[in-house]
């Protein structure tokens, strides 16, 4: 898969605080999904205790949701953790993982923010513009604006409104469990964001190639059963 390269990532946080404000006006709101062939979800996992980090790329095929590539990639994270800047700390290990890919997926669900972030440049949003790629924000978290509370029902959901500007939802997508919160990431709308989301989530909370991106990017996805069709290392 192609990476395009937007700027380094050896950067100061004044540096990179600069860079989201430039990039997040090249995102865009409209919608260039149609029906994905292939769609893909991506994740890390952190050992923290070693200072490396597992990256991971696991990409499905519409509608089935069975598995037609894996890629892993373990390296170092080279810049700290901070609240806001969580893309300089993981997309160079998730592009290096996707730069890895024979096939091509046509939609990227990210966990993480995508629109719906203090600059508007979250880490879905990032990794959208470097493969020029449409991609959802899929977090398990509110990072900023408010919300109602979404109804129970799944496929539920309550806008999420920061400083009167709408940047994602807070959506229910299994009854009784926590909403999960689906922003733009790149090349989408909500309302397309949100369908997609709801077709992938396959009975769970979390969406099936972001559940199986943290299961591979944490070793354990040959552990599960029932896949259908290939798997590559």
């Amino acid at each position: 898969m192609k990476v395009e390269k937007l700027h380094g990532w050896q950067v100061s946080i004044t540096q990179a605080l600069d860079i989201q404000r430039r990039l997040a006006a090249q995102v865009t709101r409209s919608n260039e999904v149609g029906v994905p062939r292939f769609i893909a979800g991506v994740d890390i996992s952190v050992d923290k205790g070693q200072g490396v980090a597992t990256g991971a790329v696991v990409v499905l095929k519409y509608p089935e949701l069975g598995v037609v590539e894996t890629k892993v990639v373990n390296d170092k994270l080279n810049f700290p953790y901070i609240p806001g800047l969580l893309s300089f700390r993981e997309a160079p290990l998730i592009l290096a993982t996707c730069q890895k890919l024979t096939v091509a997926p046509d939609l990227i669900l990210v966990d993480g923010q995508g629109i719906a972030h203090p600059r508007r440049m979250g880490l879905a949003s990032h990794i959208g513009l470097w493969l020029n790629s449409p991609t959802i924000g899929c977090a398990k978290s509110l990072l900023c604006g408010t919300h109602q509370v979404p109804g129970t029902e799944p496929g539920s959901y309550a806008e999420v409104v920061d400083h009167g500007e709408i940047i994602g939802a807070a959506l229910r997508t299994k009854l009784g469990t926590k909403p999960i919160y689906v922003s733009i990431g790149h090349k989408i709308d909500l309302p397309t964001a949100i369908h997609w989301v709801m077709e992938c989530c396959g009975g769970y909370r979390i969406p099936e190639p972001t559940r199986l991106a943290h299961l591979a990017a944490g070793g354990n996805l040959s552990l599960q059963a029932g896949y259908q069709g290939k798997l590559f290392g």
